[in-house]
């Protein structure tokens, strides 16, 4: 009894001749047959069919190899026959054997290589023949004259450079001007003519078909085609009566608007052309059907728009975002997957954030995360994780992130994953959480979560480079807390990254920024410090400090500060080279703030804590002969770098005009425009503060101003330790020191000026405490 068989898109590769005997053979009321990619259907295989089945109307060989075109003459029901994209198609004697078809309503021979004679005898010769479809016929296209296809007795041929709207529409339309939408058009217009409808049903399941095979294709060329009708086609297609080619339609879509599959870039006329067509409405209803091919292929189109803002603004306002949530849930696996995607790109942006929460898709990612084995979902895990990662970026829906229970799972992924593409998306999901320490409890929480830290130092040796960068990146957030502090050294961090950072010297920037950045954030302590300097990690840091891009040697100069407060890891910079890079840096960077640290590192290198004379190699992280370098010669260098720098922030007439009134406005111009801002992110801990004031006592001018200039930029209002700083300023009783140095006759001018200025900030800070 069975009269309808369609087996593809993918390639029925194992189907031999034999199979399509057996079909004829055991389904004589076939009327409808179907095949993609069939290696050969040989002359017995079609005759089986033309003897059994008496009633087959459709037949369908696409993509296939090799058909015998003679044998297909013999099916004298056929009313519709596909053979696009099918190849070795002899057209000398199919035109000829196929023209005698006394049924054939339809034929389709889109992405063949058929030629202009072959389509000019079909349309001649075909007794019945309506509609012929040649889509991308790359041979017939070169041969044919234009402008001289138009008139075909009747007949509609459908190509590319043809009208493909009015061409169907004038099966039904006596109006063609007024018809845009074909398809929906004729599901309203349906006039009871059987014949009729099976002619526009055929036609909409082959068109859906090549659009999507060329949508595949991605070539360059067809960029007019979608853009004057190709796009408008789609359209209408979404509004057909048959699901398939619905779910098709949808297909092609998510595909023909992504023009680079590796950087997901998007056709943004593309996009556009679906959006003005009213097209996101037309797939948002498509998601809510219940039929779940036509959601998932639905969720993906309106993912891969969703790249696109403005697709993603109306999205988000036409309800989408609420769709994709509850998608999310499903208990299919592939609308899943479609739905997190969705949610991931529209979670690129601030602007969809909350609306996502507020529509319970926090929720739904994670509970995505502890439903779905990471054996077989790997790319909807990546989606998943991709989408708990933009929203943890956000202040507050990271807490709601957390509260879902997002940690645990992420770390679970983290730990036992082995998929790249989730390990990498978990590791940056953790990265964002961890970033708003000041804010929420999130950075201490995942320091708490069992094996997180460890999964994250183990994550360093990852082959894969995205998975590295954004481990260290993690790294580099949970450094911040105490406690996370010296547990990622507990579990071998210093000596991970370390590894990292010497082996970053020739990977991307972002990986050696990350890296510079974990190890500044370890180095807060002077037992991580002292570790980071034995085992190595200061001649990557320096290495990367050497780099022309701002934000690699901006961190490795942060990472350089901290160390070279103690003195065997000021040392170790010397033998290593150092000095030269951090000078370079004082002098040369476009950033303030890697001049400012790279200062202060030359400053506790030079502040007289080191022999005049000290062996330079070999060193823990140098090879060769050893040799004595004159401190003296090279500390008066760099300090003479160290004092270009803080003068550089000098105004003689108006530091000498503050310097002669009492007017605290003054100070406070001065204050406002030599403010590092990026500064007051900077923590010192006491013993660095004892530090700064202790050179304040210093014979030298360059210490006094240096360090004057360093305290003003800790305790500027607003900065985020402004406040602790000040406090250990005033337990060290640098009140004191602070107004000798203001008032000193030998001080130099800009040192007073910075001192008045600290002082002001202090009393500032006591006022705001008290």
């Amino acid at each position: 009894m069975l009269e309808s068989i369609h087996l593809g898109p993918d390639p029925c590769e194992r189907i031999s001749s034999d199979a399509i005997k057996a079909l004829a053979y055991c389904c004589p009321r076939l009327r409808r047959l179907w095949m993609s990619g069939v290696k050969e259907a040989n002359g017995d295989a079609i005759n089986a069919l033309a003897k059994h089945c008496r009633q087959l109307m459709e037949l369908g060989f696409v993509e296939s190899d090799n058909i015998d075109e003679v044998a297909l003459g013999n099916l004298s029901s056929l009313k519709f026959l596909s053979v696009a994209g099918t190849r070795n198609l002899k057209w000398g004697s199919v035109a000829q054997v196929w023209s005698r078809l006394p049924q054939l309503v339809g034929l389709d021979v889109s992405r063949t290589d058929v030629n202009l004679s072959s389509i000019t005898r079909f349309l001649s010769l075909s007794r019945n023949l309506k509609v012929l479809i040649a889509l991308n016929c790359p041979v017939f296209e070169v041969e044919v004259d234009r402008n001289t296809m138009h008139n075909n007795k009747g007949r509609i041929l459908l190509t590319l450079f043809s009208d493909i709207v009015k061409g169907v529409a004038s099966l039904f339309a006596d109006n063609l001007e007024s018809v845009t939408d074909v398809f929906q058009h004729w599901k309203e217009i349906r006039n009871g003519d059987k014949n009729l409808d099976e002619v526009v049903v055929w036609i909409e399941w082959a068109i859906s078909h090549s659009l999507l095979r060329i949508a595949e294709n991605n070539l360059k060329e067809f960029d007019d085609f979608w853009l004057t009708q190709g796009a408008a086609v789609l359209l209408s297609l979404l509004q057909s009566s048959q699901e398939e080619v619905q779910e098709r339609a949808a297909t092609a879509v998510a595909t023909f608007v992504v023009i680079d599959d590796e950087d997901v870039t998007v056709h943004c006329q593309r996009a556009e052309a679906i959006l003005c067509g009213d097209g996101i409405r037309m797939l948002l209803n498509l998601a809510r059907s219940c039929q779940e091919g036509l959601q998932s292929e639905a969720a993906k189109a309106i993912a891969n728009l969703s790249i696109d803002s403005k697709v993603a603004k109306a999205v988000a306002e036409s309800g989408g975002i609420d769709i994709l949530a509850n998608l999310a849930k499903s208990t299919n696996r592939l609308v899943a997957e479609e739905a997190a995607g969705g949610l991931w790109n529209l979670s690129v942006g601030d602007e969809h954030k909350g609306a996502i929460a507020e529509a319970g898709g926090v929720k739904a990612l994670v509970d995505l995360i502890l439903k779905w084995p990471p054996s077989s979902t790997d790319v909807l895990l990546e989606r998943a994780t991709g989408a708990l990662a933009n929203l943890g970026a956000d202040e507050k829906c990271s807490m709601e992130v957390a509260l879902a229970g997002a940690i645990h799972a992420l770390v679970m992924l983290a730990r036992t994953c082995k998929f790249e593409g989730v390990q990498e998306q978990a590791a940056r999901a953790l990265a964002n959480l961890a970033a708003h320490g000041d804010s929420n409890s999130n950075n201490a929480a995942i320091g708490q979560e069992a094996g997180a830290l460890e999964a994250l130092v183990q994550l360093t040796y990852s082959q894969n480079e995205g998975v590295r960068q954004e481990a260290a990146g993690a790294l580099w957030n949970l450094s911040f807390d105490d406690k996370n502090r010296e547990a990622i050294s507990a579990v071998g961090g210093v000596e991970a990254l370390v590894a990292l950072a010497q082996s970053s010297l020739d990977a991307s920037q972002g990986l050696q920024e990350r890296a510079a950045g974990a190890l500044w954030g370890l180095s807060v302590s002077e037992t991580n410090s002292t570790a980071i300097g034995r085992q190595g990690g200061i001649a990557p840091l320096i290495a990367l400090a050497s780099s022309d891009v701002e934000d690699v040697h901006e961190t490795a100069a942060g990472a350089l500060w901290n160390l070279a407060f103690y003195r065997d890891n000021a040392l170790r910079i010397i033998q290593d080279d150092g000095v030269q890079p951090l000078v370079h840096l004082c002098s040369s960077s476009n950033s303030k703030m890697a001049r400012f640290m790279a200062a202060l590192a030359l400053v506790y290198m030079f502040d007289g804590r080191i022999d005049s004379a000290v062996p330079v190699g070999p060193s823990p992280s140098s090879q060769g002969s050893s040799k004595t370098l004159n401190i003296d010669g090279v500390g008066r260098m760099a300090l003479k770098h160290v004092d270009e720098f803080v003068s550089s922030f000098y105004e003689p007439q108006t530091f000498n005009a503050a310097a002669a009134t009492l007017v605290p406005t003054a100070l406070a111009q001065i204050a406002e425009t030599i403010r590092i801002p990026e500064a007051g992110h900077l923590r010192c801990s006491g013993a660095e503060i004892d530090r700064y004031v202790r050179m304040l006592r210093d014979p030298s001018s360059i210490l006094k101003s240096c360090s004057a200039f360093a305290l003003l930029q800790f305790t500027m209002p607003g900065g985020r330790h402004a406040m602790h700083h000040s406090c250990l300023l005033q337990k060290a009783g640098a009140a004191r020191v602070l107004r000798a140095t203001a008032a000193a006759s030998t001080a130099p001018i800009q040192a007073k000026i910075f001192t008045k200025i600290v002082l002001r900030n202090l009393e500032n800070h006591h006022e705001v405490s008290s």
